[in-house]
């Protein structure tokens, strides 16, 4: 297993692992091309974008959309968006990923690793599992206009 940064070029990649993982159990989300197309480009072209990419080979089977964010305590790497295919995960991807980013983002100056997930999906229990620490004061509102 490899990672790299990704440039434009993956583009279409990324969508399509994204795509794959989470139209897939059990997040089941229904993406059309062109929400999907807008999602990734907002992620990918925003200042202090940094997207890495898990490889099997030449095989991208991993990704992980983030970006650098300056803050009070720190500058970190914000995820936005992190995968790995479904026939590798379970195996120990995710965790090497992670470990890959962290290197990578400490030879950048960055000292967190940031992201949010839903407490009712497996990656919940995966990332507490890996040392993730739950910020309990923080929540998530929304309102439907």
């Amino acid at each position: 297993m490899t990672i790299r940064e990704l440039d434009e070029t993956y583009f279409e990649k990324i969508k399509e692992l994204f795509q794959a993982v989470f139209s897939a159990s059990p997040w089941n989300e229904n993406w059309s091309k062109e929400q999907l197309d807008l999602y990734m480009r907002e992620l990918t072209e925003v200042r202090g974008s940094i997207v890495y990419g898990l490889f099997d080979q030449d095989e991208l089977i991993g990704m992980s959309v983030g970006r650098v964010k300056h803050w009070c305590e720190g500058t970190e790497y914000f995820i936005e968006e992190f995968c790995i295919r479904g026939d590798y995960q379970g195996k120990g991807c995710g965790r090497t990923f992670l470990s890959l980013i962290g290197e990578k983002i400490k030879e950048r100056g960055l000292n967190t690793i940031f992201l949010m997930t839903d407490r009712t999906q497996p990656a919940y229990e995966f990332y507490k599992h890996l040392g993730f620490t739950e910020l309990p004061e923080l929540t998530s509102f929304v309102k439907n206009l």
